[in-house]
């Protein structure tokens, strides 16, 4: 891989970290959120949304480092 490439995959790498970065801010206020939401509240239907929305959150962050890795495993 040539030299430009390498730098596009550089700055698509930051451009991906500070996006994950984001997603793990809003993860946690929500994960806060859901922890501080009473018992009854968290084992009703807006608790399972906060709980879906959580998981999903991190399944994100996870794909986003795959997809840094594969990305760096590219410009090897």
């Amino acid at each position: 891989m040539n030299q430009e490439r390498r730098a596009k995959i550089s700055k698509l790498h930051s451009q991906l970290d500070d996006i994950k970065s984001e997603l793990e801010t809003l993860k946690d206020e929500e994960q806060e959120a859901y922890d501080n939401m009473p018992e009854g509240l968290q084992n009703s239907e807006r608790g399972d949304q906060s709980q879906q929305a959580i998981d999903n959150l991190d399944s994100a962050v996870q794909s986003l480092d795959e997809a840094i890795s594969y990305a760096d495993d590219a410009s090897a």
